[in-house]
């Protein structure tokens, strides 16, 4: 723990958000990242929201509630990110609201270099680059992690994939530090998505005419999915959520690149069933496909060469494959969910350039 007395003037009271639920593994050494930060003590608070969990996590929590005065505990009933994040909004004390994944280990000086970009920067959120983990030392673990740090998987995301060495405007960051005034201008987490809630807030950012800005000196880890079965079902609701926030939201709320596994999935199953009829459906089907493999095949060999693990060679494709398919296929199941609840032509509605939309998200009170 920093045991610094007093701080600078500049660096203003800092709330840390930890949303939480049935993270026994890691709440430990996220809080210990936090806790070891050189951020003033006498500016720092911690609001770890547990959602319920049914595993040791708030038991966890409430052990470090009892050896550190700063730590907040709030338990979040309704057991979803935006809720227990809007929860900790309220009653955080803070000038500056970070928010640290609790699968996330963050660097010794993270928190002040957030801080200090976002004043330094005039933005409205900053964050830094994430260098993804294994879960364990698994070869399946291993290769989840390759695949979440690969262009390949994770397409143009720079804080997952980025290559740059200075602060740059970006779309999103992970976690995210932003001035608490900011969820009075342009409204709070919004309540109705359980996932993709981060980018939909994001997008409201960019919409108001804001900057994001992404530092990719400033650094975390963060855990991947342990084995494939979790990678598989996490990807397949990531790509529902990414198809499904178009019925919640009144601005584009995802990127072009959540959209490119659903995109590519249709593209694939439309020259499948034209090519009943047409045999260029059939050459154009095949194509795609040799290329798709190509494109695996050689992002696989220079992972395995560059991490000298032969396995990877094989395991990394499958891995990619299981990314695209199954986020392509959850989101093919939410644009189902759309259509059959009549939220379809909402949903399209975002793609019109004559749109202008204003966000409905809910405001902060002016008594919180």
């Amino acid at each position: 723990m920093n045991p610094n007395s007093s701080s600078p003037p500049r660096l203003p009271k800092l709330t840390v958000i930890v949303p939480c639920r049935n993270e026994e593994r890691f709440i430990a050494a996220c809080l210990d990242s936090i806790l070891q930060n050189d951020y003033p003590v006498d500016r720092l608070e911690i609001i770890a929201v547990d959602g319920m969990s049914s595993d040791a996590t708030w038991e966890i929590i409430k052990i470090y509630v009892g050896q550190f005065p700063l730590i907040i505990p709030l338990l979040n009933d309704r057991r979803i990110t935006p809720v227990a994040l809007n929860l900790a909004i309220r009653v955080a004390s803070g000038e500056v609201i970070c928010r640290v994944d609790a699968h996330a280990r963050i660097a010794p000086d993270y928190l002040r270099r957030c801080v200090e970009l976002l004043i330094s920067s005039g933005a409205q959120n900053v964050g830094g680059a994430m260098r993804t983990l294994p879960a364990d030392s698994s070869l399946a673990a291993k290769c989840i992690a390759l695949c979440m740090s690969h262009r390949f998987g994770v397409g143009n995301s720079e804080f997952r994939a980025g290559s740059n060495v200075k602060p740059i405007l970006t779309d999103t960051v992970f976690g995210g530090c932003y001035r608490k005034t900011l969820f009075a201008s342009i409204g709070m987490f919004n309540e109705n998505l359980p996932r993709s809630q981060d980018f939909e807030f994001n997008q409201r950012i960019r919409r108001s005419g804001a900057k994001i800005v992404l530092d990719p000196a400033i650094k975390c880890d963060y855990f991947a999915a342990p084995n494939l079965k979790t990678f598989a079902s996490h990807n397949f609701h990531d790509g529902v959520w990414a198809i499904l926030p178009f019925a919640h939201s009144n601005v584009m709320p995802v990127r072009i690149r959540h959209l490119a596994a659903f995109l590519a999935l249709l593209t694939f199953a439309f020259l499948a069933v034209s090519g009943i009829w047409f045999p260029g459906a059939r050459f154009a089907l095949l194509a795609l496909t040799l290329v798709y493999l190509a494109m695996s095949l050689t992002f696989s060999l220079r992972l395995a060469r560059q991490h000298r693990n032969a396995r990877c060679f094989f395991t990394t494709p499958l891995v990619f494959a299981i990314r695209h398919f199954a986020y392509g296929l959850g989101s093919v199941c939410g644009a189902a969910r759309l259509l059959f609840s009549g939220s379809l032509t909402r949903a399209l509605s975002h793609f019109s350039p004559l749109r202008k939309a204003r966000s409905r998200a809910p405001r902060l009170r002016a008594e919180s």
